[in-house]
């Protein structure tokens, strides 16, 4: 399994209505920086408008170096139609918000060996990498479960932006952040 990747089901999730796409942003940067993933824009498109409203898409890259040879990395697919900018008073004040349908789709993904260091080793370094991953074998079920529950805790995050998730939340400390 040396330099391999393991994807982990897709999470999907879908709205209608109107939302703040500023403050979805924000929500979003603030809970990869919480769980320290790095984060950078790595697709942008926008189709020119029709009566119906603007169409654009967005690829955020969430990575995180969980060890020199293993890396968790969920990729934010943000595809918006019908995008309308309204006036909404909220508290008096006017605000800018979006009227659109959204579909956001978390794909997670881990990667072993992700700098490829067994790679470039040569045979010995492949005959390494096979060791150290017969080594490590029992304890990839725990980073793939800690993937995927980072990934669930994001999308109840998105969820609870667009104020769709229940009060309870069924993973809540599982990863025994309390």
């Amino acid at each position: 399994m040396v330099g391999n990747e393991e994807p982990l089901p897709r999470i999907t999730l879908q709205y209608t209505g109107l939302f703040d796409f500023d403050g979805l942003f924000a929500a979003i940067i603030d809970w990869a920086k919480n769980y320290g993933f790095m984060w950078h824009e790595w697709e942008y498109k926008h189709k020119v408008p029709s009566p119906k409203g603007a169409e654009t898409e967005h690829k955020w890259m969430l990575h995180k170096n969980i060890s020199e040879y293993i890396r968790y990395e969920i990729l934010v697919t943000v595809h918006v139609w019908d995008l309308l900018e309204v006036e909404v008073e909220v508290n008096g004040k006017k605000k800018s918000l979006s009227n659109a349908r959204i579909y956001i789709w978390l794909d997670t993904k881990v990667l072993f060996d992700w700098q490829e260091k067994f790679k470039k080793g040569g045979m010995i370094g492949k005959g390494l990498g096979k060791l150290y991953n017969q080594w490590m074998d029992r304890d990839m079920s725990v980073y793939l479960d800690q993937a995927y529950y980072r990934s669930w805790d994001l999308q109840a995050i998105i969820k609870t932006y667009f104020d769709m998730q229940s009060k309870k939340y069924a993973y809540k400390g599982y990863l025994g952040e309390g």
